[in-house]
Parts: structure tokens; C-alpha cells; sequence
């Protein structure tokens, strides 16, 4: 019994370098002008058995314009940050050097008073491993890029210290495939006819 979940990375709402620990912001028209310039290629993802999305407003936002109609999932949330929630790293950095430093370096550190990285990839998984695991059962997630990043290390059992070297664009997608406690990385390509000589 197999179940596929595919990962739709939410629209942006503002420029990688503006980006903020657990945005809260809804999505600026740049994020829907990018949700409606995809849509008729990921609508297709409506038809999964099942459709979440991250309870934040700009994957809230990407997964209504998408016509996904998700359920909101708590465990899909961002990375709890503590005291540089709504912060930028950059504004972080010029604040608590060694905090950011201490918190890359640590996939135990809290600096900031709230999750771990290690916690959050292992909430993210937890999730994963709680989904039906019906015949052919479809799941689509729209998520934040950092909850697509957590899901990815926890699927191939990687080290934590390769969330970071995970770049996951917006809007773009990724399954995996699987049950509680093996999962598969599925990467899809398109699909050719066998040419006639």
C-alpha cells in the first residue's frame, strides 16, 4: 500500500531577501500574479484524495487560488522561531551574531527561544507518517518552502545539516511516495512517445 503526497511550495509575498521567520503576511500581487500564471499547470493536483495546506495566509492564499480548497494542517506550520518571529536573517544577524551562528551550526540549538531544527523536521515527518495509507491514495500539500525542506531530509533519512542546501522555489513541486517510516523521493519527468523509425 502506497500513498503519494506531492508538495506544491507556496507563492511568494516579497523578495527571497525580505523574507521573514514565520511570515505572516498575506501574498502581495506579485505572489498572485505568479499563482494565476501556474495554475492551469498544477490544477491538476486538485484531484487528489486528499488536499493541506500550511496554516500560513500565503499558502492559505496559493492553495484557494490554485482551486485546491486545503484543510489548514497545524503540524505544517513554519519553524517556531521564538523572538525572531517576523524577523529577517539579515535584521537577525546584525542583532545576535553569534546566535545565528550558534543556531546553524546546531540542528539542537534554540537560540531564539523556540523549535529546534531538529524538532521541526521530525513535526514535519511525523505528519507524513500519519497520513492514510490507502491503495493509491494522492495527498497535496501547499506548504511554505521551509516545511518542504524539513519533509525532504526526513524522507531520505539525510543529515540535518542538508536543510540547508535545500532550495525549494516557489510554486514548484515535489513528491514522495511511500508509508510510516519509508518514504521515496519521486522526481517525474515528462513523459515521451516512443518515436517510429
Amino acid at each position: 500500500m502506497a500513498l503519494r503526497v506531492t508538495f506544491v511550495a507556496a507563492a511568494g509575498s516579497s523578495s527571497v531577501l525580505a523574507e521573514r521567520f514565520e511570515d505572516d503576511r498575506p501574498l502581495d500581487q506579485a505572489g498572485w500574479n505568479e499563482v494565476q500564471r501556474v495554475a492551469h499547470e498544477l490544477l491538476p493536483l486538485a484531484a487528489a484524495d486528499l488536499r493541506y495546506c500550511s496554516p500560513s495566509p500565503r499558502s492559505r492564499a496559493t492553495g484557494e487560488g490554485l482551486g485546491y480548497a486545503p484543510l489548514a494542517q497545524l503540524a505544517l506550520r513554519d519553524c517556531g522561531m521564538g523572538r525572531w518571529r517576523g524577523l529577517t536573517l539579515g535584521e537577525v544577524m546584525a542583532r545576535e551574531p553569534g546566535a545565528v551562528d550558534a543556531w546553524l551550526a546546531d540542528p539542537r540549538a534554540t537560540p531564539h527561544g523556540g523549535e529546534s531544527l531538529l524538532d521541526f523536521i521530525g513535526r514535519v515527518g511525523g505528519w507524513l507518517d500519519t497520513r492514510p495509507a490507502d491503495e493509491d491514495c494522492t495527498v497535496v500539500a501547499v506548504a511554505v518552502p521551509s516545511v518542504i525542506r524539513a519533509a525532504l531530509v526526513y524522507v531520505l533519512r539525510a543529515p540535518p545539516a542538508t536543510y540547508w542546501s535545500i532550495d525549494v522555489r516557489s510554486l514548484s513541486t515535489i513528491s514522495v511516495t511511500g508509508r510510516a517510516g519509508r518514504w521515496s523521493l519521486r522526481l517525474e519527468g515528462v513523459t515521451t512517445q516512443p518515436t517510429r523509425a
